[in-house]
């Protein structure tokens, strides 16, 4: 009777188990599926990126979508490496706090104990405080990112540079504070900052598709960034990160806070190890993952080391970073709680939207009726669209089909002020680039600078009497300060009275 029972409960629980099973597959399969049809609906309006969603171990969905070379037909794919742009700084915090593990640093470490030349403003800010953003330091401090700087060049400008606020009062968001630290891995470890990373990270967790400058994988596996060129009205290939850094190592306005490069497989992959404490100690991951400081007065987002945090309104915790140099977009989001990520890497920015679309997945993970609309196509591509299509005198029916396309009331003043310039320098006679100019202050007459312009489109055409009075109106609508339009309106009416 006994052996009897005892078959008779584990056939059910072999049923159960089995039956509990397939529709725990059945429904990872449909949110798959969905997010999948989600991310091709974006491709047709443009969209590129690679894509991986996962929950506790499994791996959702892993994939690439668009072109990663346009030129050569290369599409993204799950092993595509793009340029994760500030999603580096986690990398950077996590170098830190490996040498703290290691007896070498202290978060309370002052700069000056590094830096003999450190002025007196900030000899004080500390390693936590470089973490944080909070040290004060201003996010104008440093040069464009693909600039030629030295080592050198970057701690003069660090160390000359007025301070936005009092070290450790405020936080401002600066990516020099995590170039500094950058130096003091070096300092410290007696490391190249990219080896230390390497040899401490990368190389033990197999991440064989990470890395700063040199690659040592086909180089037809990095994506390349494509960029909307609204002189010519046509998508260019801007190429890869590796052919804008200095191909020396006067990079110190870009390392450690950015272009760091990987493939979503690999931010999983060191997804993995964080959530396993198998890459930091269970101590460095709560620092590296606990909201240090508010980012907003709200309250409502804090910043990590090299992350940012806030609660869902379920209340569940989510650690998340973005990074961008222009042209890609990338996203990380970790809810560490339920064990999920969403890492999308882009290798094109379209509108808002479509940075956007790590959390519209999120969104779809957590309501299985929730199905987002398609990122939009982008603005700029949507004006030539109606151009190509319709002649100067239909311009009043620009705004409703942008409306229509981009599903929201079009309100960007830089649209058509950018492509009205960039055309009226290339027309012979008025026609769509005076036609835009003209429209923009019609849809924000209140904009000074939009007249300004709407002026130097008159005055390319000698039309003097309208050229006149839109450099009127641009003056009339000055600000009280910071009036960069009123010079050149004052210069031309001077000229145009003459």
């Amino acid at each position: 009777m006994k052996k009897i029972l005892f078959a008779t409960v584990f056939f059910l629980q072999l049923v159960l188990g089995t039956t509990i099973a397939v529709a725990q597959n059945t429904t990872t399969n449909k949110l798959k599926t969905r997010i999948d049809t989600y991310l091709t609906n974006n491709v047709t309006n443009g969209y590129s990126a690679s894509v991986l969603v996962a929950k506790k171990g499994n791996i959702i969905l892993s994939k690439g979508y668009g072109w990663s070379d346009r030129q050569k037909k290369i599409l993204n794919t799950p092993t595509t490496v793009f340029n994760i742009g500030s999603v580096t700084k986690q990398f950077t915090a996590a170098a830190i706090l490996k040498l703290i593990e290691q007896g070498k640093l202290n978060l309370s470490d002052k700069i000056s104990a590094f830096y003999k030349e450190v002025p007196t403003d900030k000899k004080d800010i500390s390693i936590h405080q470089l973490l944080t953003h909070t040290s004060g330091v201003s996010v104008r401090t440093g040069g464009f990112r693909y600039d030629e700087a030295s080592k050198d060049q970057f701690l003069k400008v660090f160390f000359e540079a007025k301070l936005w606020a009092k070290p450790g009062t405020k936080h401002q968001y600066a990516n020099a504070n995590y170039i500094l630290l950058a130096d003091i891995i070096e300092k410290v470890s007696n490391k190249d900052y990219t080896a230390f990373l390497k040899e401490t990270f990368w190389e033990p967790l197999k991440m064989n598709h990470t890395g700063y400058k040199s690659i040592a994988f086909n180089s037809e596996q990095l994506a390349h960034g494509f960029y909307f060129n609204y002189t010519d009205g046509i998508w260019k290939d801007w190429g890869t990160t590796q052919e804008h850094l200095p191909s020396n190592n006067n990079h110190w306005y870009s390392i450690g806070k950015g272009d760091i490069h990987a493939t979503v497989q690999d931010l999983y992959t060191w997804h993995r190890a964080l959530q396993n404490n198998s890459v930091l100690s269970a101590k460095s991951k709560e620092l590296l993952e606990t909201p240090h400081v508010a980012e907003n007065e709200s309250g409502s987002s804090h910043y990590a080391y090299g992350w940012a945090t806030f609660k869902t309104k379920s209340g569940k915790k989510v650690v998340w970073h973005n990074g961008s140099n222009g042209i890609y977009f990338s996203n990380f989001v970790r809810f560490t709680e339920d064990d999920t990520v969403i890492i999308v890497l882009s290798n094109t920015i379209l509108n808002s939207d479509s940075e956007n679309v790590a959390w519209e997945i999120g969104k779809m993970i957590s309501d299985p009726d929730y199905t987002p609309e398609p990122v939009t196509k982008l603005s700029y591509e949507l004006v030539y669209d109606f151009m190509n299509s319709n002649t100067p005198d239909k311009v009043e029916k620009l705004p409703d089909f942008l409306n229509e396309h981009l599903r929201t009331k079009f309100s960007d003043k830089a649209v058509f002020n950018r492509i009205g310039f960039k055309r009226i320098a290339k027309e012979k006679e008025p026609s769509w680039g005076l036609e835009l100019l003209k429209l923009n202050t019609q849809l924000f007459p209140t904009d000074g600078n939009l007249w300004d312009s709407l002026g130097e489109g008159y005055l390319t055409y000698n039309i003097k009497d309208k050229a006149i009075n839109a450099f009127k109106k641009a003056l009339e609508l000055q600000p009280e300060d910071n009036c960069h339009w009123c010079k050149n309106a004052t210069e031309k009416l001077k000229l145009l009275k003459q």
